[in-house]
């Protein structure tokens, strides 16, 4: 594959480091506007009941439009005790959730000031666990024209859009899931769900 251009999101869905994986080289946008409702604050995980969506609460700025590299995380909500308690309700009966609990949790212990740092401090961590070692460069303006060989999927990585549709390339392999006796599986989860659930085969659902 060629090279993709990525949006920095938190926790991403497996079709995006399926992406990271696949490609040559990836670059990260930091220049684009934050957009409310999507994967640069929030992930989904499997929980009891069925799909969890959890979010990052962020600072009101000024302005209709800022800059994600801008956006900084909100102090209110205790939100990293409720985002890592959830975790641990979701996955500490997963085969894999032992070995790499540690290596999360700090995430959910210290302060990080911008979600940017936050989203890219976590994606380094998962691409050096799936061993995926893509070469990442940081865009240094907004790119508004896509280089030939560049595949955009900026926006196409979205909860509130249908990925089937918009990437047509990507398929959503079925894995063991905590709640498999209980429900149906659940496609394209935070990459969190598969690495806890299949540990070093993780790579082969990418």
């Amino acid at each position: 594959m060629q090279t993709v251009l990525l949006s920095s999101l938190y926790l991403a869905p497996v079709q995006y480091y399926s992406k990271l994986f696949r490609a040559e080289k990836a670059v990260l946008e930091t220049d684009d506007n934050y957009q409310k409702q999507s994967y640069r604050n929030r992930c989904i995980i499997a929980a009891a009941n069925g799909a969890l969506p959890l979010s990052i609460p962020i600072e009101k700025a000024m302005g209709l439009k800022v800059k994600m590299k801008d956006i900084r995380i909100a102090d209110h909500g205790n939100w990293q005790h409720f985002h890592w308690n959830a975790i641990i309700s979701a996955y500490n009966s997963s085969p894999y959730f032992e070995y790499y609990k540690d290596e999360f949790a700090p995430f959910y212990e210290k302060k990080t000031t911008f979600l940017f740092d936050l989203n890219e401090q976590m994606r380094s961590l998962i691409c050096r666990l799936l061993d995926i070692d893509t070469p990442v460069s940081y865009s240094t303006r907004f790119i508004a024209e896509v280089p030939i060989n560049t595949t955009d999927l900026r926006e196409a990585i979205h909860p509130k859009r249908d990925w089937r549709k918009i990437d047509t390339q990507f398929c959503a392999k079925p894995y063991y899931q905590v709640f498999a006796e209980k429900r149906p599986f659940i496609e394209n989860l935070s990459i969190i769900d598969l690495l806890f659930n299949m540990g070093n085969e993780s790579r082969l659902f990418l």
